[in-house]
């Protein structure tokens, strides 16, 4: 007999940029990160419910505090299913990588509910830009190349494609051709899904979706040429995964949730 949790789509959520500090005062911009993710993670439990797994998306801290990987840990225990971390460049990728693998988050090929999600490493110490180590695009072509038949998720921190904003087309994916030339020999990529960008992105490239997704705590203004930051509330993305490689995604915000944005920095 086939049962509902046979059919029924797989459900991820991502979370990304929720950008925790250590103190639990700290405010990005004049939003404080850990109540922002509080918020989002209201919100997502009062819309949808429990997820079937969480990505976690990049800068999951802003100071690479041990403390702060915890705190994000801590939280998603709001929900019972597993989660998996990657880093962005406000991460200290070890660090990040040592807590994550106490909160059984650090798998980077997950095969789950008929789908695979390849989560990469794009961070470079240091540097605000993204790059993939050849030993990242090795790792990629090798879990596409075992699984052709199963549909994937590939998901970094760094967009790797131009999203019409000057000042963040020189921190995005910067060897992006090379992740190209591998994505685009398998057909069974559906998604590549990214953060950094503090925005809700959508495009296509053949056949494959697009996204970014909104930060939990601050908002990047769409299209803009130098820095700039938009009252948005924090959000995130939503996915149902269907057993044939077909999906549903949104984005969500926590409207609720009431915050004074520094609208005059010119950085984070």
């Amino acid at each position: 007999m086939t049962t509902t949790a046979d059919t029924r789509p797989l459900r991820v959520l991502q979370l990304t940029d929720p950008h925790l500090m250590a103190n639990p005062d700290g405010e990005l911009l004049g939003v404080n990160t850990r109540e922002s993710l509080s918020a989002v993670i209201s919100e997502v439990l009062k819309r949808h419910g429990e997820p079937d797994l969480i990505l976690a998306t990049g800068d999951l801290a802003q100071d690479g505090s041990e403390e702060a990987y915890r705190v994000f840990g801590n939280n998603l225990g709001a929900f019972s299913c597993g989660s998996a971390w990657i880093a962005g460049n406000h991460d200290n990728a070890e660090i990040l990588q040592s807590v994550a693998s106490e909160f059984c988050a650090n798998r980077r090929h997950i095969i789950q509910g008929g789908w695979q999600f390849v989560l990469l490493d794009s961070s470079v110490p240091g540097k605000v830009f993204g790059d993939l180590a050849p030993s990242e695009l090795e790792f990629l072509e090798s879990c596409l190349n075992q699984h052709p038949e199963i549909p994937a998720v590939v998901s970094l921190h760094h967009h790797p494609v131009d999203i019409g904003s000057d000042w963040m087309e020189k921190i995005g994916l910067k060897n992006r051709e090379a992740f190209w030339r591998v994505v685009d020999r398998f057909p069974q990529v559906k998604v590549v899904l990214w953060g950094h960008i503090h925005q809700d992105l959508q495009q296509e490239r053949g056949d494959v979706a697009l996204l970014a997704t909104p930060s939990t705590c601050i908002q990047f203004t769409a299209g803009s040429s130098d820095f700039s930051v938009e009252p948005l509330p924090p959000g995130y993305r939503w996915f149902e995964l269907g057993p044939a490689g077909d999906f549903h995604t949104e984005v969500h915000r926590a409207d609720g949730f009431e915050f004074t944005l520094d609208r005059n920095s010119t950085g984070y």
